[in-house]
């Protein structure tokens, strides 16, 4: 049985590095949570949630981002910059993968979905 989450992970890693991010940590683990990615481009160090689902589901895999995993990340984040010393802005990105017969169709890359509160 194919990973689809891991697919689409790396599908999105590739994505990424096309248009100048560079791969700093996949699958990042604190206390809090994961972020599935964490790059850089510019002056943001970027943490992404990756969501894959099945191009005929009846919700975006943006919704399945909630403000309780939103807080999670957020927090795992923290633990991130504060363990690695980094200055740049952070910034909360989602990647929507789609897929249909175990095969990536598209993605939408949303630039800061959510913020800091």
């Amino acid at each position: 049985m194919i990973d689809m989450g891991a697919l689409a992970e790396r599908y999105t890693a590739n994505y990424l590095r096309k248009k100048n991010y560079k791969l700093l940590d996949y699958n990042y683990r604190s206390r809090y949570g994961e972020v599935d990615l964490i790059l850089t481009k510019g002056r943001y160090i970027v943490f992404v949630e990756v969501k894959a689902r099945n191009c005929n589901s009846i919700a975006e895999p943006k919704e399945f981002v909630d403000e309780y995993k939103q807080e999670r990340i957020i927090h795992t984040a923290m633990t991130y910059i504060q363990r690695s010393g980094s200055e740049l802005q952070p910034r909360f990105d989602v990647a929507e993968v789609f897929f249909e017969n175990n095969e990536i169709k598209s993605i939408k890359y949303l630039e800061n979905a959510f913020t800091l509160d």
